[in-house]
């Protein structure tokens, strides 16, 4: 079984930092793009962030552009969310996904339970 288990969310003032992280077991790493998504209350799920898992070629949605870097550890099955001036309206549940296709389309194969993520003064 596939089992992707988030960690690193909290509180954080605007302005400041957050590095979040994903383990992935049981995982093809190179098979699938690698997603950051997030869902705020009353919201759609969005994708925040993609990185190809063979090629390492990694995307941002407009939001979030600048200020937040995707990254991997593909020898240890870890994908992680650097995210920095954070606003306000970041906040949300942070999960990471696996799709087999950018843009996702809403079809992701697998997702994890997510991470809580609250930028407020």
């Amino acid at each position: 079984d596939v089992q992707l288990v988030e960690s690193g969310g909290g509180s954080v003032q605007p302005g400041g930092s957050r590095r979040l992280s994903c383990v992935a077991s049981g995982l093809t790493w190179t098979t699938y793009f690698l997603y950051w998504v997030r869902q705020a209350p009353g919201k759609e799920l969005e994708w925040v962030s993609c990185i190809d898992g063979r090629f390492g070629t990694t995307r941002y949605a407009d939001s979030v552009k600048g200020r937040f870097t995707i990254s991997q550890d593909a020898a240890n099955s870890t994908l992680y969310l650097q995210m920095n001036n954070l606003e306000p309206e970041d906040t949300a549940t942070y999960n990471c996904a696996a799709a087999l296709q950018f843009p996702p389309y809403g079809a992701y194969k697998y997702r994890g339970q997510g991470t809580q993520v609250t930028v407020s003064s």
